[in-house]
């Protein structure tokens, strides 16, 4: 069932929408909405979500981009899975970007991602900082500090260059098909986007992350190819078991921002 049908949607919004779908006259800027084809967009001018989505956004690109510092594997079976710590919020990113680009387009995630990885690029400075600086003279944990949040620049080049791509792509896929064939079928775009946006993601950030450990003789390959593929299904499996979630939300900020 289609859990995004307009057939909800106030009268008035859909008469509004027709009109703006239909004419050759300039967008209505007063509106809360606009058409973009067949798909129904909130202005962001008039938004009243958009802020805490961007702060939750770029909180769980922040948070775990730190996290995927350290490897965890799992034994399922004989066979051990292998993902880094990141996993843990990071797939939420994704969910946060689909509901940036289902209820705001493509242009307004695409700003929210850029702002995302500044937040970054700052916070990487920062613990570049913070590492360099010269401890006291009783601190003892040094050693510790730089294992952990000394990697973090390479992981943030990492995310700059796999994330970029793979949640610019994702908007992009799940915008073109709500452009392509309208409001319904969310879960269609919500899924195709994040496996596209997932891989591309994936493949790069291993590759820049810990493509110097598998030169270093530090892991393996065949390690790596298991954090990539594990780590793709992973978070595309989040993505499922989280869409009933992810339609209460996306269903609930489009009813505050008037588009539903």
């Amino acid at each position: 069932m289609d859990m995004q049908s307009t057939a909800g949607r106030p009268a008035s919004s859909n008469t509004a929408a027709n009109d703006l779908t239909n004419s050759s006259t300039p967008r209505d800027k007063s509106a809360n909405f606009y058409v973009e084809d067949k798909a129904t967009f909130a202005r962001i001018g008039a938004a009243k979500l958009y802020s805490y989505v961007a702060v939750f956004f770029v909180s769980f690109l922040l948070i775990s981009n730190i996290g995927a510092t350290k490897l965890i594997e799992i034994e399922v079976g004989n066979f051990p899975l292998v993902f880094d710590g990141g996993a843990i919020l990071f797939p939420l990113t994704y969910i946060m970007g689909d509901l940036l680009s289902e209820v705001y387009g493509f242009k307004i995630a695409a700003r929210t991602i850029v702002l995302a990885f500044i937040v970054q690029i700052i916070a990487s400075f920062c613990f570049w900082l913070v590492q360099i600086a010269p401890p006291a003279a009783d601190y003892a944990n040094q050693e510790a500090f730089e294992a952990v949040l000394g990697v973090v620049p390479r992981f943030v080049a990492a995310s700059v260059c796999g994330f970029l791509f793979g949640q610019l792509m994702n908007s992009y896929v799940l915008v073109w098909i709500k452009r392509r064939f309208g409001e319904g079928q969310m879960w269609v775009r919500l899924i195709s986007s994040t496996v596209v946006g997932e891989l591309v993601d994936t493949i790069i950030f291993c590759a820049v992350a810990w493509g110097a450990e598998i030169v270093a003789g530090n892991l393996s390959f065949a390690t790596i190819l298991n954090l990539t593929v594990t780590g793709w299904v992973y978070k595309v499996l989040v993505e499922v078991v989280l869409l009933p979630i992810t339609y209460a939300v996306v269903g609930a900020v489009k009813r505050v921002e008037g588009i539903a």
